[in-house]
């Protein structure tokens, strides 16, 4: 298991950091299909309880909200249009004798718009003047929180964070995240900076170690989040795409919620 996720790290982690660098409609492209993935997998995931939402519309629903904050498009239509859409479907399966058709219409709206309006957030932040390296800056954050929450929770974790959702998490592991984001943002962008990263103000390590803070503070609850409807749905993973790893919404749930958050500490603290 230790070796396949390993190996999935060493091909997943510079053709990532290459879209992040490039942008463009590769970017546009690549996160779109990681959207547009990990929004099916959302969808299936409530067909374990016999719910049927519309799984295409969640997944075209995301990707577009994407792509219209990728190339800048208004995106009051789809805003709009999505819900309506959504309950059209959903009406016409009410009257070919789907009982559950409210239900499924909650679950398809809120598949579009949870992974949709957030993950619009790549896009957003990728468009920030220099906003490749604020994109890998939260997301090197992101993956320093959750490496110190194993590497410290798992061995010294001894007072459980959350024991119905996740038994495995303590408050010994969520500290070190905390602590280990914080400190180590800053120094990641040291490294950065001998590799290309311009010298602006904005980099400034005060605004990386509290960038840091945020995304370790925050986004243990995306995880949770996603945590409470696998636990609900008595599945282990979102799927099995990646191996050792689940699935795609299995890898992006803390994403989802750090990229809003750096985001707005970028545009509107910093």
């Amino acid at each position: 298991m230790a070796g396949k996720r390993i190996l999935v790290a060493l091909i997943g982690l510079p053709i990532g950091i290459a879209v992040f660098m490039i942008g463009g409609w590769l970017f546009a492209a690549a996160f779109a299909v990681v959207l547009g993935l990990a929004a099916w997998e959302y969808a299936s995931l409530f067909t374990h309880s016999g719910a049927q939402p519309a799984r295409w519309l969640v997944v075209a629903g995301a990707a577009a909200l994407f792509l219209a904050a990728h190339f800048g498009l208004a995106n009051g239509v789809l805003l709009a249009g999505l819900p309506m859409l959504a309950l059209v479907v959903h009406l016409v399966s009410y009257e070919r004798g789907r009982e559950q058709a409210g239900t499924d219409f909650a679950i398809t709206l809120s598949g579009i718009f949870y992974i949709g309006v957030l993950g619009a957030y790549f896009a957003y932040m990728r468009n920030l003047q220099h906003g490749e390296w604020w994109l890998l800056l939260t997301l090197l954050a992101v993956w320093l929180a959750d490496t110190a929450a194993y590497a410290i929770g798992t061995p010294l974790g001894k007072h459980k964070m959350s024991p119905r959702l996740s038994p495995k998490k303590s408050w010994e592991g969520y500290a070190a995240c905390v602590v280990f984001a914080t400190l180590g943002t800053p120094l990641f962008g040291l490294l950065l900076a001998r590799l290309g990263m311009p010298a602006h103000p904005l980099f400034a390590l005060g605004n990386l170690a509290i960038l840091g803070f945020a995304v370790g503070s925050l986004t243990t609850l995306g995880d949770l989040g996603e945590s409470m409807i696998k636990r609900q749905m008595k599945v282990k993973d979102a799927s099995q795409i990646l191996p050792g790893h689940g699935g795609i919404l299995d890898r992006i749930d803390s994403w989802l919620w750090a990229l809003p958050i750096g985001f707005y500490l970028i545009t509107l603290l910093f």
